[in-house]
């Protein structure tokens, strides 16, 4: 939903921060281990309590996941491998982040955020479970209303913004499940139409 437009918007930042990083000699991998580390202190600092720090530090994670595969297709290091890892990295850093998130919620006593930050991680793996189950049939399945960027804008808002997590949660719940909804209905159609043609 977002993404194009903020694609455009930090194009030429992109570029140049990319080339920065480039020059630097960071490795693909490299990127993404920082981008992992940067989400299990994010979790740790939720666990504490901590609310506007947090999304600081999930910004520059963010950052960094999106430099790795920029990065990899420039040294002509683009693999099965690299993106399989990476791919499975960023699950395990939503998981951190959703789950610290949830212990903090629940130990303040909401109870119904912390339920909602439960149902936002169910969600976001359920999109991803998607995409990559139809994927293994041959099907490409990217499109979708809230996809991962869309998610790490909403949340790092929802931690900066007085009173607009618990909202936030709610954003992505509803968004997340109408992406999550999108995905199974295209990816369905897709493959029924792969069978005809082969029938």
């Amino acid at each position: 939903m977002a993404g194009p437009v903020l694609r455009r918007m930090l194009a030429w930042p992109f570029r140049f921060l990319l080339a920065g990083v480039y020059r630097a000699g960071f490795r693909p991998w490299q990127l993404t281990l920082i981008s992992l580390g940067l989400n299990v202190w994010a979790g740790v600092l939720l666990l504490r309590g901590d609310r506007l720090v947090p999304g600081f530090v999930l910004l520059f994670a963010g950052v960094f996941d999106l430099f790795d595969g920029a990065v990899a297709r420039l040294r002509g290091e683009e693999s099965r491998l690299g993106a399989f890892l990476d791919s499975g990295l960023d699950r395990v850093s939503d998981a951190i982040v959703f789950g610290c998130l949830f212990w903090s919620l629940s130990g303040q006593g909401k109870e119904l955020a912390a339920a909602l930050s439960l149902a936002a991680l169910s969600v976001s793996l359920g999109v991803s479970y998607v995409r990559a189950a139809a994927e293994a049939r041959g099907v490409a399945l990217g499109e979708g209303l809230f996809q991962r960027l869309e998610r790490y804008v909403a949340l790092i808002l929802g931690l900066w913004i007085p009173g607009a997590l618990l909202p936030v949660l709610v954003i992505l719940v509803g968004l997340g499940g109408i992406t999550l909804l999108q995905r199974i209905w295209s990816g369905t159609r897709q493959l029924l139409a792969v069978q005809s043609q082969r029938a």
